[in-house]
């Protein structure tokens, strides 16, 4: 666990060759856009959903940090997510004062998993994604969703070589039921 950090909970369902694949619970998230495609530049979003959880929210209440940070694009836009601790529930969650903040509920999903250790620069995390749809694939099973980088250490804390990443990629759960 990344610093003690709470992290969702999740069931190994397959070890397969050079990845996992895990179903995830449903979470709460608090996430931004970054307004562009381009999630290297990440420092301005997460220093805006910190905020959130450090108490800039309309009760001033301080959230638990959780981990890890998701990071991903979807259409025009490049997101990025931190998960709420278990204990919450959307009713008891504080409204963000930064209107640039949103809460959502977010449905559990199975998804393939490739663990890397060292820096997650875009184009390093990009590489991974191809190499785990390769991976998906020679599995015979089907990708359904965008893929996300998940960062589990503080980068300005944690030497690379130390660091704890993911890229993780949602598949057919069919697949699995």
């Amino acid at each position: 666990m990344a610093e003690n950090y709470e992290e969702p909970a999740y069931e190994l369902l397959q070890k397969c060759r050079g990845f996992e694949v895990r179903k995830y619970v449903d979470t709460i998230q608090a996430r931004v856009s970054t307004g562009g495609m381009n999630y290297g530049e990440s420092s301005r979003p997460f220093r805006r959903i910190a905020s959130y959880i450090f108490g800039g929210n309309e009760r001033q209440q301080s959230i638990a940090m959780t981990a890890p940070v998701h990071m991903w694009e979807s259409g025009e836009e490049s997101l990025m997510a931190f998960t709420m601790p278990s204990e919450h529930k959307m009713k008891d969650l504080p409204k963000p004062t930064d209107s640039g903040v949103e809460l959502l509920h977010v449905e559990g999903e199975v998804v393939a998993v490739l663990k890397f250790s060292g820096l997650s620069r875009p184009s390093k995390s990009l590489r991974l994604q191809k190499k785990l749809r390769k991976l998906i694939e020679a599995e015979g099973l089907t990708t359904s969703g965008n893929a996300k980088l998940a960062v589990y250490d503080n980068p300005m804390s944690t030497l690379p070589f130390l660091r704890r990443n993911e890229i993780h990629i949602p598949i057919n759960n069919q697949e699995f039921s």
